[in-house]
């Protein structure tokens, strides 16, 4: 086990998360071997994977056909199915999340992402789910869109743990950090406790290098070339130097005074979306202290085997601000990349949540029909 590169992340202060879920991993004893043997800490899960696990596998098949007799709606379905594994998953965790003094051992789940544009319904999305779980080791997944931003600072003000996710610009990274803070004060004002309440913010990589190396190609210019596969990893570092800088403010002084806890940077997306490029390659480049990486399985399994983890979260800081620079000269804005990155991000979502509604609706029908 000492030898499990897994093991060594967690030893230079990176939390190793698994990017999926699905009931037969929980069920077989598989997740609580990944905890035991990788020292996995938490759980990350979206519309995409819920879809994956349900509409792909038949692990839910029986509980599907029991559920139809029995609720009275296609949501209720979707809930008891979807917050079954949230549970599960989130009772494995819970010794983690208590050895570490809640500071770790989280699942998260993610509002409807026909949401992300409307603050008020998040709102309340997330009230409604957090109210239903009932667990302190449990991360609502909010879209950091303005919208999203927005509902971050009220659910923080309201008690609710968060994580941010569709984040893809240093700019929207440091909103995030503010609304953080925000809700943290606000809850100070209302005389409330901040000691219990935890967030991490997840900046998204693979996409990025994706839609740039896209525009990239499209350049017939020399130093186009070099530059592929350089802008996730620039971004990541950056956004790191950046929350140090934010962790060093008079302002957050003041609230880890009072018991705040650090919002922590989590890396997703995390898959090389390239096949010329390590399949190992964002994580071996990521590593550092306070920080998340969530892995899929096959990223997972592919750095348990052969990932080299040695600190290098910040070396190349200044590459990275070249990187950045250089591609500003190309014409590549990062910013404009990020905000189209945010739809498609969105999309990518809305489509298999859609996919498993209409699934369950069929399945309901089927189910109802036969009782």
């Amino acid at each position: 086990m000492s030898d499990n590169p897994l093991r060594r992340l967690g030893v230079l202060g990176q939390s190793v998360w698994l990017d999926y879920i699905q009931r037969s991993m929980i069920e077989s004893g598989e997740l609580e071997s990944l905890v035991r043997e990788d020292g996995l800490t938490g759980i990350t899960s979206n519309p995409a994977i819920f879809e994956e696990a349900i509409n792909h596998h038949d692990d839910y098949d029986g509980a599907i056909a029991e559920l139809a007799t029995k609720t009275v709606s296609v949501s209720d379905l979707y809930d008891a199915l979807i917050f079954g594994d949230i549970c599960a998953a989130a009772d494995i965790l819970r010794p983690v999340y208590q050895q570490s003094a809640g500071a770790d051992g989280f699942v998260s789940i993610e509002v409807s992402p026909h949401l992300a544009r409307d603050t008020a319904a998040t709102i309340a999305e997330a009230h409604r789910i957090w109210a239903r779980l009932d667990r302190p080791n449990i991360l609502i997944k909010v879209p950091g869109t303005r919208e999203g931003v927005d509902a971050v600072r009220e659910l923080i003000a309201a008690g609710i743990n968060i994580n941010i996710t569709l984040l893809f610009s240093l700019r929207r990274y440091e909103m995030v950090a503010q609304a953080y803070f925000d809700g943290l004060e606000k809850r100070i004002a209302n005389s409330k406790s901040i000691k219990e309440i935890t967030s991490v913010t997840s900046f998204f990589l693979s996409r990025i290098d994706t839609l740039v190396d896209e525009r990239l190609d499209g350049l017939d210019v020399p130093e186009a070339s070099s530059l592929k596969g350089c802008a996730a990893i620039a971004s990541a570092k950056l956004a790191y130097q950046l929350c140090r800088q934010i962790k060093s403010s008079d302002r957050w002084q003041k609230l880890a005074a009072s018991g705040g806890r650090p919002q922590r940077l989590l890396w997703a997306s995390m898959s090389a979306k390239n096949p010329n490029y390590s399949d190992v390659k964002y994580v071996e480049a990521l590593i550092g202290p306070e920080t998340i990486a969530t892995l899929p399985m096959s990223t997972l399994q592919a750095f348990r085997d052969h990932g080299q983890a040695r600190p290098s979260l910040e070396t190349d800081v200044e590459e990275a601000g070249r990187v950045f620079r250089k591609l500003r000269s190309l014409g590549i804005d990062l910013d404009h990349v990020a905000a189209e990155l945010e739809e498609d991000g969105i999309r990518k979502f809305v489509e298999p949540f859609d996919a498993l509604m209409q699934a369950l609706e069929k399945k309901h029908a089927i189910g109802s029909c036969s009782s």
